[in-house]
């Protein structure tokens, strides 16, 4: 029971860290020139999006993965989480200009569409809905 809460709030926490990386990374590339004037030119510094994008892979593995194995065994978020991550990495890494502005806020939406996804899927569990038609049985315990 505590490892579920644990995990909703993981979930929650990595959904708000997730869409807020995805805005910041579709906002950054419009506002470059009046982020030093605002006093906030860290926040296009490459050492700040690595960070928050750690951020959201230890917040993403420890929500994810533990929720996968303790609780429902369901691909999905997992895969989303990949791919996500596998969208933000590759368009920090090999896209430049519009086409990063694109992706990269993409892949931030598809993390936290995982964790969105994990958390209902941890919710059906917990209470025996049926949103979004994630309803499953759990294997019996000897």
């Amino acid at each position: 029971m505590a490892s579920r809460k644990l995990g909703k709030r993981l979930d929650n926490l990595g959904m708000t860290a997730s869409t807020l990386c995805a805005i910041h990374c579709a906002i950054v590339p419009i506002l470059l020139t009046f982020l030093p004037l605002a006093g906030l030119g860290f926040l296009a510094h490459p050492l700040f999006e690595w960070s928050m994008i750690l951020l959201a892979l230890l917040l993403g593995v420890s929500s994810i993965f533990l929720s996968y194995f303790r609780t429902h065994r369901r691909a999905l978020p997992l895969l989303l989480l990949c791919s996500g991550f596998v969208l933000v990495i590759a368009g920090h890494i090999y896209l430049k200009g519009w086409e990063e502005a694109i992706v990269v806020p993409l892949g931030g939406l598809t993390i936290a569409a995982a964790h969105f996804v994990n958390y209902k899927y941890v919710g059906v569990c917990s209470n025996k809905d049926h949103f979004f038609n994630l309803n499953h049985n759990h294997p019996k315990r000897r």
